[in-house]
C-alpha cells in the first residue's frame, strides 16, 4: 500500500515553532510524553501501524533548507538567530514515536524532551489522516470540486467582508487537498483570507505565517508551577520570549472563568487579543468585552481569533453579535482542508505527562470550557479542579 511522505519540515503549524523557540530558551532539560487519542472511533485496517511507521521513519531525512532559513529570518524576525541555526541542524528522531495496533486500534505515544519533540503532534495527525483515507480506498471529490467548494466559502467570507485565517494542517484530508486550498485562496481570497498557519504553505505563497501558543504552553507551566499560578507565568514567560510580538492569549486550558480572574491590566494591554477555542463564542464574545471594560480598555481596540470547529453559519452568528463592538478573525481549519465528501476524522494528539527540571514525571490536565474536551487521569482532572475552585 502507498506510504505517505512529508515534503517539508515547515509542513507544521507556525506554534510549534514558536513554542519550541521560547521551550529552547527557558526549559531545555524538560521532557514530554503525549499520546493519540481516536475521538471518533475510527477503525483502522490491518496493517495500518506499519503504514505510519514507514512514513514516520522517513520523516528523519527532513532538514530545513537554505531558503525555508532565509525565509523565517526575514517574516518571523522575533525567532533568534541562534534558533534558526538549531531548525537547521535539527532532525525528527523516529525513536521518539511507539507505534502499535491491536485489531483496529492504533496506539501512538511520543516520548522525549520537550524542545524536541514538540514537533511531532501536527504532522503525525496529518499522516494519520492521510493515511486513513488512503488504508480504507476512500475516494474523496475531485480537485476542481475541491476548488469550486473553497472558492465558493472564501467569495462568502469576502461578502461577510471577514478576516479568515487557514488552520486546517492536523486534521487536513492530504497534502494534495491542502495544497489546493491554499492555491484556491490565495487567488480568490481577496481582502478577507489574511494567511495560514502552516509555515509551509505560508512560504509558498510568500506569506507571514500565523499564530502563537497552544494548550501544552499553559498544561505544561501548571505541572511546573501549579494550577493557580499556570496562566500567569505562561503569560509572564511568554512575553519575556517575545516582548510583545505574537500576542494572542489562548483562555481557556482552564476555563476562561479562571483565566479572566488571572488577565490582569498589565496583561489586557501588553496582549492584543485573545483566542477562542471552545464553548460558546457568543458567551464567551461577551465575557471579553466585558473583562476589557471592566479594565479600562477600549474593546474596540483588541480582538477575538475565534477558531473552534468553525463554518459559514457560526461565523456569520459570531459577526452579527461581534460588529462594531471588538476586532475579530476566524481560523477556519477542517471546513477547508477536509471537506471532500467523505467524514472528517475526529482525533488528537495531547501532551499527557511532563517532567519538568528535577521533578518527577507527572500527569498534565486540561480543563476545557467544553466538558467533553477535557483531558487527563480522573484524579488529576478532580485536583485541579480542587485547587481552582471549580464545580
Amino acid at each position: 500500500m502507498e506510504t505517505t511522505f512529508l515534503k517539508s519540515i515547515l509542513d507544521n503549524d507556525f506554534y510549534k515553532f514558536t513554542m519550541q523557540h521560547a521551550v529552547i530558551k527557558l526549559f531545555p532539560k524538560a521532557k514530554v510524553r503525549y499520546g493519540f487519542i481516536n475521538r471518533g472511533k475510527h477503525v483502522f485496517p490491518e496493517g495500518f501501524a506499519d503504514l505510519l511507521r514507514r512514513s514516520v521513519d522517513a520523516m528523519s531525512n527532513l532538514r530545513l533548507t537554505k531558503e525555508e532559513k532565509s525565509y523565517l529570518s526575514h517574516y518571523c524576525p522575533y525567532l533568534d538567530p541562534t534558533y534558526l541555526d538549531f531548525l537547521q541542524g535539527y532532525s525528527f528522531d523516529p525513536s521518539e514515536v511507539q507505534i502499535s495496533q491491536e485489531g483496529s486500534e492504533i496506539k501512538v505515544t511520543v516520548e522525549g524532551f520537550w524542545y524536541r519533540t514538540i514537533l511531532w503532534e501536527v504532522p503525525l495527525m496529518a499522516l494519520i489522516s492521510e493515511l486513513f483515507y488512503k488504508a480504507n480506498h476512500l475516494i474523496r471529490l475531485n480537485d476542481e470540486a475541491v476548488k469550486s467548494l473553497t472558492k465558493e466559502k472564501i467569495d462568502n467570507y469576502n461578502k461577510l467582508g471577514v478576516s479568515i485565517l487557514e488552520f486546517g494542517t492536523r486534521r487536513r484530508h492530504s497534502y494534495d487537498v491542502h495544497d489546493l486550498v491554499n492555491e484556491t485562496l490565495q487567488t480568490y481570497g481577496g481582502q478577507s483570507f489574511i494567511g495560514t498557519s502552516n509555515v509551509h504553505f505560508a512560504m509558498v505563497n510568500n506569506r507571514r505565517p500565523l499564530g502563537t501558543h497552544a494548550h501544552e504552553w499553559f498544561m505544561f507551566h501548571a505541572a511546573q508551577y501549579g494550577f493557580k499560578m499556570a496562566n500567569l507565568i505562561s503569560l509572564e514567560h511568554w512575553t519575556q520570549v517575545y516582548g510583545g510580538d505574537l500576542g494572542i492569549a489562548l483562555t481557556d486550558t482552564y476555563t476562561t472563568e479562571i483565566f479572566f480572574n488571572q488577565f490582569d491590566k498589565k496583561y489586557s494591554k501588553l496582549f492584543d487579543g485573545v483566542r477562542h477555542d471552545s464553548g460558546d463564542p457568543i458567551e464567551f464574545a461577551q465575557k471579553v468585552i466585558a473583562h476589557y471594560v471592566k479594565m479600562g480598555i477600549d474593546p474596540k481596540s483588541k480582538a477575538i481569533v475565534f477558531s473552534d470547529s468553525l463554518n459559514y453559519d457560526k461565523v456569520k452568528t459570531i459577526v452579527d453579535f461581534c460588529h462594531d463592538k471588538i476586532k475579530m478573525s476566524f481560523g477556519i481549519g477542517t471546513n477547508f482542508t477536509n471537506d471532500v465528501g467523505l467524514p472528517a476524522m475526529n482525533m488528537v494528539i495531547k501532551l499527557t505527562d511532563t517532567k519538568p527540571d528535577n521533578i518527577h514525571w507527572q500527569g498534565v490536565v486540561k480543563l476545557s470550557d467544553e466538558k467533553n474536551k477535557n483531558t487527563g487521569t480522573p484524579e488529576m482532572i478532580a485536583l485541579a479542579k480542587e485547587v481552582l475552585g471549580i464545580k
